[in-house]
């Protein structure tokens, strides 16, 4: 915290409690260059993250969701819920990391489907099937043959005849 009177970055925290109406910490401070004594609140941030939908409404971004896809799309899968959790904490941090404060659902499954298609391809064809929403069996087959040219295309992985 930077000094209001002479900008120093240092500084100790002489008293800490709850404003009246509980909503934020006050903290009462000294400058350790100076020291001339100041006050700072500290407020929880109330504007929340957004999620930008394909038709366009926006809903809060919750961390619960983007678990339960996950989850469905691994269900029986060698996959653990500590990769799992490391997968959403990453999505979150995505999203958190947005200066806008917003992140649309393009962005956000396409970057759950490079994870998981490192993963797990059967997880990665699961969730890609909800999250694409295939129409038919051809774009399921489309997206299958991709999956695989990709997968036999790797350095030092021969094509099977």
């Amino acid at each position: 915290m930077k000094c209001p009177y002479c900008g120093y970055g240092q500084d100790r925290v002489i008293d800490s409690r709850e404003s009246r109406e509980a909503d934020a910490i006050r903290r009462r401070r000294e400058c350790e260059k100076c020291n001339r004594r100041f006050t700072t609140y500290e407020r929880i941030d109330e504007i929340p993250y957004m999620v930008v939908k394909k038709d366009g409404r926006r809903e809060k971004f919750e961390r619960r969701k983007v678990l339960d896809g996950l989850m469905a799309a691994c269900e029986k899968r060698p996959i653990s819920t500590g990769k799992l959790g490391q997968l959403v904490d990453e999505i979150e941090t995505f999203v958190t990391e947005s200066t806008e404060r917003e992140r649309t659902t393009a962005e956000i499954g396409e970057r759950i489907m490079d994870r998981l298609k490192a993963l797990d391809t059967v997880a990665y064809i699961r969730f890609a099937s909800v999250y694409r929403d295939f129409k038919d069996v051809r774009e399921f087959k489309e997206e299958l043959e991709q999956l695989l040219t990709h997968h036999t295309e790797k350095p030092g992985k021969k094509k099977s005849s």
